[in-house]
């Protein structure tokens, strides 16, 4: 497996991964969740992805919002740019993106515009999810291009990190509300 330089560490339906995920799989998928943790520890959502050609990492990112103040610092969508720089072009044919939780309609749509080949996430997102969720841009036939969509590996440990880091930040606010009482 090749790790860049990095600072931050079809047509289908999206079918749920019954199949014996591959190493590289798994090791990819192991790689945005730490980059997901990474973003926790600095107070972002835990989202991570990775933008793989086979072995080869092309990119690796986490959520960025809060640090940069913009509400389009997904993980998804910084890795997806990156690749693209990694490869000096924006056509991500070939490519799987992974990504610790399902993508959002925007991110869905990043990985619709630069031709990804496949997609990989850990954790569906019921609120956002536009992988297979509450629509599924990626196979949506009336588009120019689809890709393959694979939900569920590593969902365990994506969905502890998203529910840990939640829990935390509740029992801080409410620590706060309590501390700010007369």
């Amino acid at each position: 497996m090749i790790l860049p330089n990095t600072d931050c560490y079809h047509r289908l339906v999206t079918v749920p991964l019954t199949h014996d995920a591959s190493e590289t799989d798994l090791a990819m998928m192991r790689r945005a969740l730490l980059a997901a943790e990474h973003a926790a520890e600095r107070g972002e959502v835990p989202v991570g992805a990775v933008v793989a050609r086979g072995e080869e990492i092309l990119a690796v990112a986490a959520n960025e919002r809060e640090a940069t103040g913009d509400p389009t610092a997904h993980a998804e969508l910084l890795a997806i740019r990156r690749a693209s720089a990694t490869i000096g072009g924006w056509r991500l044919a070939g490519c799987t993106l992974y990504a610790t939780l399902e993508p959002c309609p925007m991110c869905a749509g990043a990985a619709h515009a630069s031709r990804l080949s496949r997609l990989v996430y850990a954790t569906p997102d019921p609120k956002a999810g536009y992988a297979g969720t509450l629509h599924n841009v990626p196979a949506d036939s009336r588009l120019n291009h689809t890709l393959l969509v694979e939900g569920g590996l590593l969902e365990e440990s994506a969905a502890g990190l998203l529910r840990d880091f939640f829990q935390n930040r509740r029992r801080k606010r409410e620590k706060a509300a309590e501390t700010s009482l007369p």
